[in-house]
């Protein structure tokens, strides 16, 4: 059996499911404290250890989950991946229960499961704010907040709150998007949590909304997303990695992490283009998910492992060279 266990006071405990069961019940007691004991979410929060804090240099390590809250369920060829939420709880608490990984981007209804599990002590945890643009909707920029709001988010203990902020040039919701993006900086702001900005320049083709991944594009974006809200002190970017990402980076002193996206080169290749973004200046880590809860091989441990592996500590470095 795992060692997780829930450990909250007031909720019967129970032994975590193990990973991999293929036995559909292994997850029956979530439904059942969700039914009987509502409550018990933010009791679980109440009762689970904070992150220590982010520290300038020390890059953190942050699992996204939260991709089925928009209707991608997609990982490459497979238009289900993400469909099976126990397989992906089971995916997530294996890359969780990695010491190197630092927290977790997701939904309510994982965050939820989460914290019922017992899986975050000690984690950063960052909710989903903004779902409303469901992938594939004839209105999909218009980008709803029909996720966390920062109240909720500072009731559960979370650190801070992300948000999918896509401008499209020829889409009138775009003004819309961006003003409610802009107040959304301000509620975390004002209540001493992260606002995780995703910015992209999107467009139209094929019928269908995609993100302008060029090197000036995101620059662009950048500079948008950069200014939303009344303070920027809250503010960080969550960035594509794109060639001369040099460039990327001295576009902006906010502190940034690299995103992953839907995994089509080959995971070396991947790996590679985030060493190499890594090592900039004002990268403060990675945000990641589908690449790594779905890897190639199958192998979640694997790739959580490599991935971290990649992580720098630049304080921890530092002291080890006064050191020698």
């Amino acid at each position: 059996m795992s060692t997780e266990s829930n450990r909250v006071q007031g909720i019967p405990r129970f032994p975590a499911p193990d990973i991999g069961s293929d036995d559909p019940t292994r997850y029956e007691d979530l439904t059942r404290i969700r039914l009987e004991d509502p409550e018990a979410v933010q009791r679980a929060a109440d009762a689970r250890t904070r992150h220590p804090g982010v520290v300038y240099g020390k890059q953190n390590f942050i699992v996204a989950a939260d991709h089925p809250a928009r209707g991608a369920l997609k990982v490459r060829d497979d238009h289900e991946a993400m469909a099976d939420r126990r397989d992906l709880l089971d995916r997530l608490r294996t890359a969780l229960q990695n010491p190197d990984v630092d927290g977790v981007l997701a939904s309510p209804d994982v965050l939820d499961d989460l914290l019922l599990l017992g899986a975050l002590d000690g984690k950063l945890v960052f909710g989903s704010m903004n779902r409303g643009g469901l992938s594939g909707l004839v209105n999909e920029i218009d980008d709803r907040f029909t996720g966390h709001n920062a109240e909720t988010l500072k009731n559960l203990g979370a650190d801070g709150g992300k948000m999918l902020t896509r401008i499209h040039y020829g889409d009138e919701n775009t003004t819309a998007t961006l003003e409610a993006c802009a107040h959304a900086v301000d509620d975390l702001a004002e209540n001493g949590l992260y606002a995780m900005v995703e910015p992209f320049i999107s467009t139209t083709r094929n019928g269908g909304i995609a993100n302008d991944l060029s090197t000036e594009a995101v620059i662009k974006s950048v500079g948008i997303a950069s200014s939303l809200g009344a303070s920027s002190a809250w503010t960080w970017m969550k960035l594509p990695v794109v060639q001369d990402m040099e460039r990327v980076m001295a576009s902006t002193t906010l502190p940034t992490v690299l995103l992953g996206g839907d995994p089509t080169a080959a995971p070396d290749e991947i790996f590679s283009t985030w060493r190499d973004a890594l090592a900039l200046p004002g990268v403060q880590g990675l945000t990641v998910g589908r690449t790594l809860l779905y890897p190639e091989d199958g192998d979640v441990e694997g790739a959580v492992a490599t991935a971290a592996s990649l992580l720098s500590d630049r304080r921890n470095q530092s002291a080890q060279e006064r050191i020698s």
